[in-house]
């Protein structure tokens, strides 16, 4: 979470002031698409430090590094302050969020500040650095891993602080969580070290990301200690318990908590320092947009924030009114398509992303809106879809970028919809969709149902291991997944079945707040 005080509530998006004149501008990098109303220099520097942060995180976890379209891009969204992007984001004391989606990761972040020296508080840095640490775990491993574990390494790399000469350094102290550290008296080791799930207090949760960091940072750096961590790993993959591995791997846990307790004492901690990146931060691109581009910023950032049905009204309101000053702006009219379909007025997201596609007709957003329009509007009507057209239109998108998972998902979705089996070629790129944002649940879930009808019962355990052992689920969700990997796990069609039952009535809620 990027705030662990943060509650969601039932969404209500505001919208913060946006500059009548804002000098919007959009930045690519090797992986991220920042927009920004900000300064060149300071955007420079703020994208420079998420770079050589991710080259780093990549050292350290000996992660492969392949080319990204922008499709595959995180986007990120700066606006705001501190102190009022909650109210945006509909979520209490949050500092910003991260959502993992087939449509394109998104992060909504507030305005570019530098780490302060006292890290006593959270800042918009550690937010970030602690939520893309997850996003590259999820995105780089498939093996069982505790939520201790998990947590305790993202907080392990949000302290990172990027040194002037390019090098990152990690294991900094987690001062922000210093009095979950120091006073975490409510979690016994063996509980944060058990199968907690669903079992903890509100309070352990809290403290959990405190202990957590205290403990991976003492596994990684004590002498005493070393290659146990790697054992823990190992045998968690065997099949142990995570109690019974913990045991395994680190001997005495009485021993073990005397011996954190002195550690967090220790007066200096040992960091470890990653060498600039041989190609430094990269091609850092920064373009200025349009005065269209930049009028549509607040509707596209609330659309993609996400809208209920009564913020739809004034999202779609607001996006009419600004076409009308821009009518031959693509990324406008692609934005009304969005705010029209999310306002349920079908056909007139059809024909807003018709008009941005007679305008560009390499625009894979408005194609896609489109195709998810023409569905809408039968099913409103409760007539078929014409699917050879909707098809069509996905096979278009495809083609412009293969490596985008939505078109790979949705022409998958075109065999369920019509009750047909699904054909190799789609079957194939349902499962490349998952393995390119393995982050998104719903995704990753469906790949999961096709490899089990197929009785490839590894590789649906792996698949849905992800989402087994996301450390943002609920306690519930936490014990309906674990079950569904039981289940998984036995090869029994019947026991499956039933697991994915009870675990289908989830809600859908990626985000991390």
């Amino acid at each position: 979470m990027l705030h662990n005080l943060g509650k969601l509530l039932a969404l209500t998006i505001v919208a913060l002031p946006f500059p009548a004149q804002a000098a919007w501008q959009e930045v690519t990098t090797r992986h991220f698409v920042i927009y920004a109303d900000e300064r060149e220099p300071v955007l420079r520097d703020f994208a420079t430090r998420l770079e050589i942060f991710d080259q780093g995180v990549r050292s350290v976890r000996s992660m492969s590094d392949p080319a990204l379209t922008d499709s595959g891009k995180v986007r990120i969204y700066v606006f705001g302050t501190f102190d009022n992007i909650d109210k945006f984001l509909g979520i209490s004391n949050a500092r910003g969020i991260y959502m993992p989606r087939v449509t394109g990761t998104i992060a909504f972040v507030p305005k570019i500040e530098r780490a302060s020296s006292d890290l006593a508080q959270f800042n918009s840095q550690i937010i970030f650095f602690h939520e893309y640490a997850h996003h590259l775990q999820l995105q780089s491993t498939s093996s069982v891993i505790p939520r201790w574990l998990v947590e305790g390494t993202a907080e392990f790399f949000s302290t990172a602080k990027i040194e002037k000469d390019g090098s990152v350094r990690f294991g900094a102290p987690a001062n922000h969580r210093a009095y979950d550290i120091f006073t975490g008296h409510d979690l016994p080791l063996k509980v944060m070290l058990g199968d907690s799930a669903g079992k903890m207090t509100s309070q352990q949760e809290d403290e959990l990301y405190g202990r957590g960091w205290l403990l991976t940072h003492y596994l990684t750096f004590e002498p005493a200690r070393r290659g146990q961590l790697d054992k823990y790993l190992q045998v968690l993959q065997q099949g142990q318990s995570q109690l019974a591995a913990a045991e395994a791997a680190f001997g005495d846990l009485g021993q073990l908590d005397k011996d954190l307790k002195e550690y967090q004492r220790r007066r200096r901690l040992t960091t470890l320092v990653i060498d600039p990146p041989a190609g430094g931060a990269g091609t850092i691109t920064i373009r200025p947009m349009s005065a269209g581009e930049a009028a549509i910023m607040s509707v596209r950032a609330r659309s993609d924030r996400g809208v209920n049905s009564k913020s739809a009204v004034g999202v779609v309101a607001d996006a009419r009114a600004i076409a009308a000053s821009f009518p031959s702006t693509p990324a406008v009219l692609t934005a009304v398509a969005e705010a029209e379909f999310d306002a349920g007025n079908y056909p007139a997201a059809g024909a807003a992303a018709d008009r941005a596609i007679a305008l560009d007709s390499s625009n894979i957003d408005a194609i896609l809106f489109k195709a998810r329009a023409l569905v809408a509007t039968a099913n409103a009507a409760k007539t078929a879809p014409d699917w050879k057209q909707v098809r069509a239109l996905l096979l278009r998108a495809n083609r412009l970028d293969p490596d985008d998972p939505e078109p790979l998902m949705r022409y998958y979705q075109t065999f369920m919809a019509l009750r047909e089996a699904p054909s190799p070629s789609a079957i194939k790129g349902l499962l490349y969709a998952a393995a390119l944002v393995p982050q998104v649940k719903d995704l990753r879930f469906l790949a999961t149902q096709q490899l089990i009808r197929d009785k490839q019962w590894d590789e649906a355990a792996r698949t849905f291991s992800s989402i087994a052992y996301n450390p943002h689920q609920g306690s519930d969700s936490a014990i309906k997944t674990k079950a569904v990997m039981e289940a998984i796990n036995s090869h029994d069609p019947t026991a499956i079945a039933r697991a994915l039952a009870v675990y289908s009535g989830e809600p859908d809620d990626d985000s991390d707040e």
